[in-house]
C-alpha cells in the first residue's frame, strides 16, 4: 500500500506539474515528466541475490562510446526459442531475476537488457525514443544470437510491454528482422491512461505529456501472434487496458487474466495457465528446455 499511495503522489505531482508548467520551458517541463516516469532507482536491488548460474554478462555496442549491458541466458536446449526480455520503470536488471527465471523455466533463452541510464547500461536520462532505439539494438543482437526467425520472440513487462509492442511495429515494417510472436504483460493502452487511471482523473492528460508510449495505436499493425497477460488485482494498471490491447490486436491473439494476479506476479500466480498460453498460440511446449 505504502507503494501504491507514493506511485499516485509521484502521478499527481507530475500531472500538476504539467498544467501549471505550461507557460514555462517546454524542453525543462518534459525533462521533468521523464524524471518522474522512469524514476531510476541506482545501485543493485536489495532482493538482489546474486547472478543465476550460466547467465553472461556482454556489453552491446552503440554508436560512440556508449552500450547496453546486458544479460544472456542460454537454455540447456540448442533449439531454445530465444526471448528479449524488456523491463518497466525504475528498476535495473538485477531487480528482474525472478521474472527471467521463470521464462527460462519455461524453455526460453533469454536476451535481457537495461536502457541506457539504468544498471550498468551509461547514459543520460532515458527518452521514449531512446529506449526505443535500445530495443531495436537489442533486438539486432538476438538475432544474430538466434538466427531463426520462427524461433525469436519478444517480451515487456509494465512500460517494457509499451517497447515491446513498438518493437514489434517496426519488425512488422520490415525495419526489423522478423519474430514469432509477441508476450506482453501488465502494461497499458498508452501513458496519458495510465496516468489518469492512477490519479483518477478524467482530464486529457495524453495531449499534455510528452512521452506517448500509444501502443493502444500500433498493436493492431504489429503482424504477428500475441500474448497479453494482466493479473486482475493489479493496483498500479488496471487489467481493462490489456482488455483493450487485446481488442484492438488481430488475430492470432490470446488473452490471459490472472486471477488475483498483482502488477508483478502474474507469471508467477498464473504459470500454468501461461504455459498453457505459450502451447495454444505459439506452439511452444513449456515444460521442456528448462535447465
Amino acid at each position: 500500500m505504502p507503494e501504491l499511495i507514493r506511485r499516485r503522489w509521484r502521478s499527481l505531482a507530475l500531472l500538476v506539474l504539467i498544467i501549471a508548467a505550461l507557460p514555462y520551458g517546454c524542453s525543462r517541463l518534459a525533462y521533468k515528466e521523464r524524471e518522474l516516469l522512469y524514476s531510476i532507482q541506482p545501485g543493485i536491488a536489495s532482493w538482489y541475490g546474486g547472478l543465476p548460474a550460466g547467465v553472461q554478462q556482454m556489453n552491446i555496442p552503440l554508436e560512440g562510446s556508449q552500450f547496453l549491458h546486458a544479460w544472456w541466458w542460454p537454455a540447456a536446449r540448442k533449439d531454445a526459442p530465444t526471448l528479449l526480455y524488456l523491463h518497466g520503470t525504475r528498476w535495473n536488471l538485477t531487480a528482474q531475476v525472478r521474472r527471467i527465471t521463470e521464462l527460462r523455466d519455461m524453455g526460453f533463452s533469454v536476451l535481457a537488457i537495461d536502457y541506457r541510464g539504468f544498471g550498468d547500461s551509461p547514459g543520460d536520462l532515458p527518452s521514449e525514443n531512446s529506449v526505443y532505439q535500445d530495443a531495436q539494438v537489442a533486438w539486432q543482437r538476438l538475432v544474430q544470437l538466434q538466427p531463426m526467425a520462427q524461433k525469436r520472440f519478444i517480451y515487456g513487462h509494465s512500460l517494457g510491454g509499451a517497447i515491446a509492442v513498438d518493437l514489434a511495429q517496426r519488425i512488422a515494417k520490415n525495419d526489423e528482422p522478423a519474430a514469432a510472436g509477441l508476450i506482453i504483460e501488465s502494461t497499458f493502452t498508452d501513458l496519458g491512461d495510465a496516468a489518469a487511471a492512477v490519479i483518477h482523473t478524467s482530464l486529457p492528460v495524453r495531449w499534455i505529456m510528452s512521452e506517448k508510449y500509444d501502443s493502444i495505436d500500433k498493436i493492431g499493425a504489429i503482424g504477428m501472434p500475441v500474448l497479453i497477460v494482466h493479473g486482475t488485482d493489479d493496483r498500479y494498471v488496471p487489467s481493462r487496458f490489456s482488455q483493450a490491447l487485446y481488442d484492438a490486436a488481430n488475430s492470432p491473439k490470446q488473452l490471459l487474466l490472472v486471477p488475483g494476479g498483482t502488477h508483478l506476479n502474474s507469471m508467477t500466480l498464473g504459470s500454468a495457465d501461461y504455459a498453457r498460453a505459450l502451447h495454444q498460440l505459439f506452439g511452444l511446449n513449456a515444460t521442456q528446455g528448462a535447465g
